[in-house]
């Protein structure tokens, strides 16, 4: 168990080991959101902040874990652990009808992704190579996806648009057929994720293979066979562990949003587009950041993709159905300010992956970008303001 623990906490690279100093956070977390539920704020405070080692220990154990599964597939599972948190999130809001937090969250996680993570990874990349180079395969098919995503996720809203300036049909008839537009919407995003995955697992497993297994034993082969590595048992337990204390937090962090936004002021947009999916796809951002340093960039954007493809042709259309099974009236219809953002980050990310080079300008660029929107997130006012 100590050699677990050892393990556990040494994690992959300096900056995860770093998450790992908020550990104590966890159990002051619980304690005060039990003892003290008048703290509104700092039960919100801490129990965000004790999201980032949980989501650390996830992020890390899912890795350990794919490292025994074959390549393609191994970056597909560790990919899917590191929005486990993402998911969870995502349950417990369509739960307590927090819809409008929910689909920022969804919009917010696809560009702290491809803009926030993208570029951080550019940026350190950057640093140590004048000129960073990634495969087109990885590229393309992940911008194409991208606009995929983008088009679908928007489909409801510009229905909801155009049947609303006709003027013709009752507000109560509109809410109902976007209701249904989103859930067949919903239905055809995840049937494009289905696919995605059969192209890269089956059909053309061997070119990402390759791309993977080269770029993985290029450099830093020999550090990585001396580090310690946790058994199969031991990762299913780490999982176990760091997903159980993770629904908990989400319960106690969601429960208290609403009096955060009423309190303090604090929009429902900052909070669902910035603040929750920069702390529910931490352990996925740290993993890309580290592998961008190593100059590892097919990996990097793997990874930077796949997480924002899953989130929007899975995680959120996901949520949908969810809502749809459990009677909760959970739409796509996202305000025009969210949709604006996203269908610029979409632009924004497609160009720069076109050549399939980079540099830390791009990088820059990229998290300016994603500044400007927080900026414009946090004025935004909520509904009837």
């Amino acid at each position: 168990m100590k050699k677990f623990f050892k393990i556990c906490w040494l994690s992959t690279s300096r900056a995860s080991r770093i998450c790992n100093i908020l550990w104590p956070v966890v159990p002051a977390a619980v304690a005060v959101t039990y003892s003290r539920t008048d703290l509104h704020l700092a039960i919100f405070v801490l129990n965000y902040l004790a999201m980032i080692p949980c989501a650390n220990l996830i992020g890390f154990a899912g890795q350990e874990f794919a490292r025994k599964l074959h390549k393609v597939f191994g970056v597909l599972v560790e990919t899917t652990l590191g929005s486990v948190v993402e998911v969870v999130m995502f349950m417990v809001l369509v739960k307590n009808n927090q819809f409008q937090v929910i689909q920022a969250a969804i919009l917010g996680s696809v560009l702290a992704t491809q803009l926030l993570c993208l570029g951080v990874c550019f940026v350190v990349g950057g640093i140590r190579h004048t000129e960073l180079e990634f495969s087109p395969v990885v590229a393309e098919v992940g911008s194409d996806l991208l606009l995929t995503a983008g088009f679908g996720l928007i489909i409801p809203a510009a229905f909801f648009t155009a049947v609303k300036s006709a003027g013709n049909t009752e507000p109560d008839i509109i809410a109902d057929k976007v209701l249904n537009v989103s859930r067949i919407t919903s239905c055809l995003l995840i049937i494009s994720y289905i696919v995605y995955i059969y192209f890269q697992i089956r059909t053309h497993e061997s070119i990402y293979d390759a791309i993977f297994e080269e770029e993985e034993n290029q450099e830093h082969e020999d550090e990585r066979e001396e580090k310690e590595k946790l058994t199969f048992t031991e990762c299913v337990l780490a999982l176990t562990i760091a997903i159980t204390i993770v629904t908990i937090i989400a319960i106690n962090l969601v429960e208290h949003i609403e009096f955060v936004v009423r309190e303090w002021d604090v929009s429902d947009s900052f909070i669902g587009l910035i603040l929750v999916p920069v702390v529910e796809k931490f352990a996925e951002h740290l993993g890309a950041i580290d592998e961008a340093w190593d100059n590892q960039m097919n990996m990097a954007l793997a990874h930077v993709l796949g997480a924002t493809i899953q989130t929007s042709l899975f995680n959120g259309p996901l949520v949908v159905l969810v809502g749809w099974v459990i009677n909760k009236r959970m739409d796509l219809n996202f305000d025009l300010f969210n949709i604006i953002s996203l269908i610029l980050g979409i632009l924004v990310v497609g160009n720069f992956l076109r050549d399939s080079k980079s540099n830390y300008l791009e990088g820059s660029l990229c998290v300016i970008v994603y500044v400007n929107i927080a900026v414009a997130a946090f004025f935004y006012p909520n509904p009837g303001e």
